[in-house]
C-alpha cells in the first residue's frame, strides 16, 4: 500500500526520476514552454516553483541552491535576472498547464507546460519589426516601379 507517500514514482528508480526532473526543469525555464506528459508536468510544477521563488530571494545562497538544482549556469543567470523580476509581485502560481493532445505512440495524455508571465520586450520588438519591414517593403515597390518608367 502507497499511503502516504508523496509523488508520482513514473516508472523510474529514483536517481533516473531525479535527473529527469531536473532536466525538465531546466528546459522549462529556459525555453517557458515544453510540451510533455501530463503526469510529468504536474510533477515538475513544484520544482519550477520553488526555483522561481529562489531566484526572487535573489542572495547567493538561493542562486547557489539553484545551481544544484539546475543544469545550466546559463538558465540560472536567466531565472535570477529575467523570470525573477516578472515574478516579482506574484505570490505563487507561476506555471500553467495547458492539455494538448495525445500522442500517437502510446496515447498519452500532453500538456503544455508554461510560465505565466510572458516576456514584455520580446513580443513589442517582433510585432514593431514586421511594421518597419512592411513600411520599408512599400517604400521600395514605390521607388522601384516609378525608377524603371523614367529609365
Amino acid at each position: 500500500m502507497r499511503h502516504r507517500k508523496k509523488g508520482r514514482q513514473l516508472g523510474r528508480k529514483t536517481k533516473h526520476r531525479r535527473a529527469l526532473f531536473r532536466s525538465l526543469v531546466t528546459s522549462l525555464l529556459d525555453h517557458e514552454r515544453i510540451e510533455t506528459t501530463e503526469a510529468k508536468a504536474k510533477e515538475i510544477r513544484g520544482y519550477t516553483e520553488r526555483m522561481i521563488t529562489l531566484g526572487k530571494q535573489g542572495d547567493l545562497p538561493a542562486r547557489r541552491r539553484a545551481l544544484g538544482f539546475l543544469r545550466s549556469k546559463d538558465v540560472v543567470s536567466k531565472l535570477f535576472d529575467d523570470v525573477a523580476a516578472r515574478f516579482q509581485d506574484r505570490p505563487g502560481g507561476y506555471t500553467r498547464l495547458i492539455k494538448t493532445r495525445r500522442r500517437v505512440g502510446d496515447t498519452a495524455a500532453l500538456v503544455a507546460i508554461e510560465l505565466v508571465a510572458k516576456k514584455t520586450d520580446a513580443p513589442q520588438a517582433k510585432a514593431d519589426a514586421p511594421e518597419a519591414e512592411k513600411g520599408n517593403k512599400k517604400t521600395a515597390k514605390a521607388a522601384s516601379p516609378s525608377g524603371s518608367k523614367a529609365s
